[in-house]
């Protein structure tokens, strides 16, 4: 990996389309391993594949969802309640990913 740069974050997907594959993936099976596999693809494939991880500074970054992430299921049951949880535990696991993919962690 090449040495990041907070400036050329601002490009992400030109500078680093790779890595940021590798954090979105690992997150993603983790998550599989530990979750309900159906809502997780799901989630993955309704709602993180429109989020924007963002670099904020010090090591940390943030991923912003798409508006009504919820509302973007389809095909898959869930209460919202469990929904949110299952959505929330994975964007922490993809912002962990993004910190180790990147050397902060």
């Amino acid at each position: 990996m090449a040495d990041f740069d907070p400036e050329k974050f601002e490009d992400k997907y030109a500078n680093y389309f790779p890595e940021l594959q590798q954090a979105y993936k690992n997150a993603f099976n983790r998550m599989n391993d530990t979750h309900d596999s159906e809502l997780v693809h799901a989630i993955d494939q309704q709602v993180l594949n429109e989020s924007e991880p963002f670099y904020e500074g010090d090591g940390e970054f943030r991923v912003e969802l798409p508006d009504d992430p919820y509302d973007r299921l389809s095909g898959v049951l869930v209460e919202e309640e469990r929904f949110e949880q299952v959505l929330e535990k994975h964007v922490e696991e993809i912002e962990t990913e993004l910190q180790r993919v990147f050397g902060f962690a």
